[in-house]
C-alpha cells in the first residue's frame, strides 16, 4: 500500500484535514459554517444522511458551546469514536487559534484604520447572511408540519421580543416537543383501537 492511499485511508487524518479545511475557509464561524459542513459530511465525503445531519445539528445547538465545534465533536466521534472526535475538534479550532492569535497582534498597530474598519463591517454583514440561509435550510429540513413552524416562530418571538434565553426556549421546545408526542401516540392508539 502506497504512503498516499495509507493516509487516504486514515480516518483520524481524514477527520482532522477535513475540519482544518472547514475551521480555516469558514467566515463567520459557528452558524455560518453549518451549509458547507452539510454538504461536505453529507453530499461529498456520505459520512452522514441529512437526518442524521439534522439531528447532529439539533444536538450540537441544544449544548454549550459553539455549533461548530461542538458538530465536529460530534461527527468525529460517529466516525472513530473519540479519537475521531479529538481529531475533527482539533481539526477545526486550530486554524481559528492561529488566525486569531495573529489577527490581534495586527489590529494592535492598525485598529484604527478606516479600511480595516470598513472591512470588518462587509465580513459582518456577509456573515449575517450566511447565517439566515443556514437558518433557512436547517428549518426547511426539519419544519414538516404546523406544529414545528408554530413552536418554531414562538422560540423566535420570545427571543427577540420578549429576550427570553435561548436555555429556557430550549428547554421549552423539549417539554412541548415531548407533551406533543404524548398526545399524537395517545390520540394514534385510540384510532387503533377503534378499527
Amino acid at each position: 500500500m502506497s504512503e498516499k492511499t495509507r493516509l487516504r485511508d486514515n480516518m483520524y487524518l481524514q477527520l482532522f484535514w477535513t475540519f482544518f479545511k472547514l475551521g480555516l475557509f469558514t467566515i463567520g464561524g459557528g452558524m455560518a459554517m453549518i451549509p458547507l459542513m452539510q454538504g461536505i459530511i453529507v453530499d461529498k465525503k456520505k459520512w452522514m444522511t441529512e437526518e442524521e445531519i439534522v439531528d447532529c445539528i439539533a444536538v450540537s445547538q441544544g449544548l454549550p458551546g459553539v455549533i461548530a465545534i461542538n458538530m465536529a465533536t460530534y461527527i468525529g466521534h460517529q466516525k472513530k469514536g473519540v479519537g475521531g472526535a479529538v481529531a475533527a475538534t482539533i481539526g477545526v479550532i486550530l486554524p481559528s487559534l492561529v488566525i486569531i492569535i495573529a489577527v490581534v497582534e495586527l489590529l494592535r498597530g492598525i485598529g484604527d484604520n478606516r479600511y480595516v474598519n470598513g472591512a470588518l463591517t462587509g465580513i459582518k454583514a456577509a456573515a449575517t447572511g450566511l447565517i439566515a440561509y443556514s437558518a433557512y435550510k436547517v428549518g426547511v429540513q426539519v419544519l414538516k408540519g404546523p406544529f414545528q413552524w408554530v413552536l418554531a416562530a414562538a422560540a423566535f418571538g420570545a427571543i427577540i421580543l420578549l429576550d427570553v434565553n435561548a436555555v429556557w426556549v430550549i428547554l421549552a421546545g423539549i417539554a412541548l416537543g415531548l407533551i406533543y408526542e404524548h398526545f399524537v401516540q395517545k390520540k394514534a392508539g385510540k384510532a387503533g383501537d377503534e378499527r
